[in-house]
């Protein structure tokens, strides 16, 4: 007897369900995002009526515990964000805007596991490319050479009936947009095709114990596309970001069953490839003029990691009845919040001032230990009074006008030493932590201080 089909409307934006179409997604506001989707045998292993379930063991929560022995990629980056190695069995999703270098990446991954060993079996299949299109990018970077197993297929009945019969330490799929399963009707890439694809080769690799990579599209607002349990499912998801006018990428973990998350691992594009970064801060901060107007430096931190960069501002006068706000590379809320501040505490007036702030290098700041470098850096211009070419700043800033403390400031100070920084700015709650004679440090505990330094 054929199987009943299950027909559900599905948003393509959010994965939310329906049991009839509509214009909005309620879920996500979207308009003409749900699409018909029909699943034979609702696409994943529906248990028959019949058939009872087995009784269940409980264990207590103490006990032995099975440690991993991670796999060493031969990048430290890589290693780095994903919290010190690949986890045997694990499920890693990787995303990015399209051209950032995500399959450039995970072939360089993929060759340099393969190079470790001869018992490690390297399988890379894509869905998007040809055969010799990988090559050819293979022989661009170098690893022409590498033992590594290529395929070009979308159908997962085929990828899973050839891992089922070999042994492959690491296999990275190259879409999962792209991923075909036949039992669901309904086209690659939809939220019901993305769903099941990723169930079969996530509960393969678990089965299997092999390091599984999928590479995910992102949508025109940077997020993932397809379903949210996509994100759920796998074990790690990495963001892999970027400005293509910049040659550096920002590998960055948002999600880690296996280590900490917001670590983040630094690469300069080259013709050869990707090449891990060591020193980012000296990267960020390698064209910074000083002496300049609008410009400060700002010590913060990635996970686990101290970086340095620069904080640009700049002040003129508004030609509109609007002033215009421009912000990139940091929340443009959170550079209102800190203009307003600024207003109300400090009598400063910035409704006829046009206000743009960048973030040197494309790095993208989500801290609020940077409000107080900000702060400095549009007072610097709207005054035209520079900072210290030797200062670094950092603290969080209140709506009434306090300067918080953050989180570990001596790590911060103390890269900032290695780059030749002398003097900082930092909240007063900082003087309960060991300090070094090195710098000279400045303690502000309310904005209206800030006035002092270009006076």
């Amino acid at each position: 007897m054929a199987k009943k089909s299950i027909v559900e409307y599905v948003c393509n934006q959010c994965g939310a369900v329906y049991p009839k179409w509509q214009g909005k997604c309620d879920s996500c506001e979207q308009w003409n995002t749900i699409e018909e989707e029909k699943l034979q045998g609702g696409g994943f292993s529906i248990l028959p009526n019949k058939k009872k379930g087995e009784m269940i063991e409980f264990v207590p929560l103490s006990g032995n515990a099975q440690t991993y022995d991670r796999l060493k990629t031969n990048i430290k980056e890589i290693d780095r964000v994903t919290g010190g190695g690949l986890v045997p069995g694990s499920a890693i999703l990787v995303g990015g805007d399209p051209g950032i270098g995500k399959s450039t990446l995970l072939l360089q991954v993929c060759a340099g596991v393969a190079n470790l060993s001869k018992d490690y079996e390297c399988f890379y299949i894509s869905g998007e490319e040809a055969i010799d299109q990988v090559r050819i990018r293979a022989q661009r970077l170098g690893l022409a050479n590498s033992p590594v197993k290529l395929a070009s297929t979308t159908e997962v009945k085929d990828i899973v009936a050839t891992v089922e019969k070999a042994n492959p330490t690491v296999v990275i799929i190259d879409s999962i947009q792209t991923m075909y399963l036949e039992n669901v009707e309904s086209t690659p890439g939809s939220v019901s095709q993305v769903r099941a694809c990723a169930y079969e080769l996530i509960k393969l690799a678990k089965r299997k114990g092999f390091v599984l990579f999928l590479v995910g599209h992102v949508t025109k607002q940077g997020a993932i596309a397809g379903p949210r349990i996509l994100e759920h499912m796998v074990d790690t998801v990495l963001y892999f970001e970027g400005e293509r006018g910049h040659h550096f990428r920002i590998l960055r973990a948002v999600k880690n069953r296996y280590g900490a998350t917001d670590e983040i691992g630094v690469f300069e594009m080259q013709d050869k490839g990707l090449v891990e970064v060591e020193n980012p801060s000296a990267l960020f901060l390698a064209e910074r003029q000083g002496n300049v107007s609008g410009s400060c430096v700002f010590a913060g931190i990635e996970g686990s990691r101290p970086v340095l960069v620069e904080i640009q501002a700049l002040v003129s006068q508004s030609g509109y009845s609007s002033p215009k706000r421009a912000v990139v590379g940091w929340d443009s809320n959170r550079l209102a919040m800190v203009l307003a501040v600024l207003e109300a505490r400090c009598g400063m007036n910035f409704s006829s001032q046009d206000v743009y702030l960048n973030i040197a290098g494309g790095l993208k700041i989500s801290e609020p230990a940077a409000d107080l470098a900000v702060a400095m850096a549009v007072i610097s211009s709207l005054t035209n009074k520079p900072l210290p070419a030797d200062m670094v700043v950092f603290g969080e800033i209140g709506l009434s006008g306090e300067i918080r403390a953050v989180t570990q400031p001596s790590l911060r100070l103390k890269e900032a030493c290695k780059l030749g920084f002398s003097n900082a700015i930092v909240p007063t709650s900082f003087g309960k932590e060991k300090k070094s004679d090195i710098m000279s440090y400045y303690e502000i505990g309310n904005v209206n201080r800030l006035i002092n330094w270009f006076n």
